[in-house]
């Protein structure tokens, strides 16, 4: 079950492809949230895997910060100013202060998620990035920036695995 107590849709095996892709990327956004549901705060911030910084909390700030990159600097060329991390503190999205909080952070993914769905909203998957509009000079059209999000979510999600069994013992797909 997710953070809202219902449960993950598993994508369509028979959908078009847009529906497709939407619909792994949802699922894979949920089974972070999942990931992360019912820890208190403190266990939400632990670092289990040393020497690693991989925190839960960490991982939904790093995925706020992929979100907001990909889906509104990259495929709309929006200017946006950093979340967490900066050239002085490339990881800032795992290194957090007391002050920084899960609550904060579970918001800004949220934030972040809503407003790369809107960004993608009645976009054709072939429409391309500026190549200007970032430091790689590439274009990239919505159908990549789909195919990669869903594989840097099930990426972290490995991780957060991980993290989640060594903080409480807890396992399942």
């Amino acid at each position: 079950m997710t953070s809202d107590g219902s449960h993950r849709t598993e994508p369509s095996t028979t959908a078009g492809e847009r529906e497709m892709l939407e619909g792994w990327l949802d699922y894979h956004r949920s089974t972070l949230a999942w990931k992360c549901e019912g820890l208190t705060e403190d266990q939400l911030r632990l670092t289990p895997l040393q020497p690693s910084a991989l925190s839960l909390m960490g991982l939904v700030r790093h995925m706020a910060e992929v979100e907001r990159y990909w889906f509104r600097e990259i495929a709309l060329g929006e200017d946006l100013p950093e979340l967490y991390s900066t050239r002085d503190n490339v990881d800032g999205d795992f290194r957090f202060t007391d002050g920084d909080t899960w609550a904060a952070a579970e918001r800004v993914w949220q934030t972040e998620v809503e407003l790369a769905r809107q960004a993608a909203a009645n976009r054709s998957l072939d429409a391309v990035s500026d190549a200007a509009s970032h430091h790689r000079g590439e274009v990239f059209s919505l159908r990549w920036i789909y195919t990669h999000m869903i594989e840097e979510y099930a990426r972290h999600n490995g991780h957060a695995d991980l993290v989640r069994e060594h903080v409480d013992g807890a396992t399942g797909d």
